[in-house]
């Protein structure tokens, strides 16, 4: 049965300690949708949003974002990362905004968090910057697809396993 890394044995919070771990190239792959009405999605597109570049606003803010996950995920560790990549795609079968994130690092622990975090704001970007034109949207979908590296070796979302299993 897996356990929880980061409780101690009284069950308290506690920041994993990750001293002895060896330094391996680590990836972690994240996505996000932020679901809107057809009309949205076009303002979007034709760049009629009010308060701007909406799509290269947000990819800026997921990418921000991964770099500070630390700061935000009380027992997440400080890493330099190596690679932040965020797409914001329009979806016209949403209809919405497609955002994935990557992330890659070398260090003694994995960048799942900072995927996640990056699409999370990214997604929140999106909606501050057209929730004039509708408030109705929807952020889901917020998951992990893909993380490699380390003991754990590699987890993909469509098999929910380690790869090779």
């Amino acid at each position: 049965m897996p356990t929880l890394t980061h409780l101690d044995a009284a069950g308290a919070a506690n920041m994993v300690d990750v001293t002895d771990k060896a330094a391996t190239d680590r990836a972690a792959r994240a996505e996000g949708l932020v679901v809107m009405n057809p009309e949205t999605l076009r303002l979007i597109r034709e760049g009629d949003a009010k308060k701007g570049d909406v799509l290269g606003t947000a990819r800026l803010a997921g990418i921000m974002a991964a770099k500070r996950t630390h700061e935000l995920i009380p027992l997440c560790h400080p890493l330099l990362l190596t690679k932040v990549r965020v797409e914001c795609e329009p979806d016209e079968a949403l209809p919405g905004i497609r955002v994935t994130a990557e992330v890659r690092v070398q260090g003694p622990t994995g960048v799942e968090m900072e995927a996640l975090t990056a699409v999370s704001v990214a997604c929140l970007t999106v909606y501050d910057m057209v929730k004039a034109a509708d408030r109705g949207m929807r952020v889901e979908g917020i998951r992990l697809l893909h993380k490699s590296g380390g003991r754990s070796g590699v987890w993909e979302a469509s098999s929910g396993r380690e790869a090779g299993a």
